[in-house]
């Protein structure tokens, strides 16, 4: 993404002297914050958060505390409007770039846990936070000068929980161009109604010594809905599962229904084990999280999520696997195409993965057979070999096909 600020200007009230601020580098070696000194800063001056740029509708909140305890773990920032709406900040230092990965789970994982809260729960973690009696979130907002109406307020607040609708903001120090790749992750692993901003704070020297602080947008998504359907009592609404449709549209029966979630369960725990043990070499590539289906796939920052890595199981044959994916006609199929030139390399790469232009759809992929997925040792054999060839196709793929996407943007 093209940088938007240059470098601000000093000058001194006659107009006489223009001085340039001087840009510090990041961390403790450069401007010397911490995490901790981000979160007093967005504490103390939550104005500096441009929040009118990413979502109008959480203009004006007021800074409640840091380090709210959730199950999930602490949020860094808690900050709430007057018309009940929450904002979530997650401070990260860009540093480190295995952090930069994590954070995007962090900041999903508070906000689904905040989903199961109402206003009452918010505000006794707060208290308890703040060591604060009394609903110290209408306290808070009624002393920065707000006229709150406490029951309005409050069913407001809940309902926004319940429906997931916060804006949730990525603030650093230095946020790198794969990390602007956070808001098409968050899009595609989204069951919430949230708006994200990363915001990145530049930090300047001033002649004097002190500090010039100049955030900026660097992303933001559009706002991702979830659809909400009211069933009957003690009916369900269910998705397809792996051809267990009945085809004649009667109920499933309860034994049915069973085994169809412990199959769902099965593959769940599948894609976690896959997961937690692999380790990729590429720090900016995001990961997907644990899928109750077939597949998880890899995007790999295309325009509309357009190419990916799928990784899958195949339970009827025993099967695992991997292949280069885009959709049709897209930025991500065009640039597929121009790996073309470098299908020898890629074979010479990849050894023993299949690697065929030949078709108009290009195809690079691998397949692993198993004895028996249920069997624990070969399911295991299967998971090391899916993280082994994760691995490889990333490093080999995902630098060609922003390669490719940057040579088809300059055309």
């Amino acid at each position: 993404m093209t940088r938007q600020h240059a470098t601000p200007l000093i000058i001194s009230p006659d107009g006489a002297n223009v001085t340039a601020a001087a840009p510090l580098g990041l961390g403790a070696a450069g401007h010397g914050m911490n995490e901790a000194s981000i979160q007093e800063l967005v504490q103390r001056h939550p104005s500096c958060l441009p929040i009118a740029e990413i979502d109008p509708l959480f203009v004006g909140p007021v800074a409640i505390c840091t380090e709210l305890v959730t199950p999930a773990g602490s949020i860094d920032n808690l900050l709430v409007t007057p018309t009940g709406l929450p904002i979530l900040v997650e401070c990260k230092l860009w540093r480190n770039p295995e952090g930069r990965r994590e954070v995007v789970g962090q900041i999903l994982d508070y906000s689904k846990e905040l989903t199961k809260w109402s206003a009452s729960d918010l505000q006794r973690e707060a208290s308890r936070r703040l060591g604060r009696k009394g609903n110290v979130l209408l306290d808070l907002l009624r002393e920065a000068g707000h006229q709150v109406d406490e029951v309005a307020f409050n069913d407001a607040l809940t309902f926004n929980l319940r429906r997931g609708r916060f804006l949730l903001l990525i603030v650093g120090d230095g946020i790198r161009e794969g990390v602007e790749a956070i808001a098409e992750y968050l899009q595609a692993h989204a069951g919430l109604h949230f708006t994200l901003g990363l915001v990145e704070l530049a930090i300047y020297a001033a002649p004097d010594g002190s500090q010039i602080v100049v955030p900026r947008v660097l992303a933001k998504t559009l706002t991702i809905a979830r659809n909400v359907i009211s069933v009957p009592e003690g009916m369900v609404v269910q998705e397809p599962d792996d051809g267990d449709e009945d085809s004649l549209g009667l109920p499933d029966s309860p034994e049915k229904l069973a085994a169809r979630a412990r199959r769902r369960e099965a593959r769940h725990q599948f894609w976690s084990e896959f997961l937690n043990g692999l380790r990729l070499d590429d720090p900016e590539q995001m990961l997907p999280a644990p899928s109750l289906g077939g597949h998880v796939v890899f995007k790999f920052g295309a325009p509309g999520g357009s190419s990916w890595l799928t990784i899958y199981r195949d339970v009827r044959y025993n099967a695992v696997g991997l292949f280069l994916s885009s959709n049709v006609g897209s930025p991500g199929e065009r640039a597929s195409l121009m790996l073309a030139d470098q299908a020898q390399e890629i074979a010479t790469e990849l050894e023993g993965a299949t690697v065929d232009f030949s078709q108009p759809r290009p195809e690079i992929s691998q397949r692993y057979v198993v004895r028996d997925l249920d069997d624990i040792q070969e399911r295991q054999r299967a998971i090391e070999w899916l993280q082994a060839r994760s691995n490889a196709f990333i490093n080999c793929l995902r630098p060609r096909i922003r390669s490719a996407l940057l040579e088809l943007n300059h055309d």
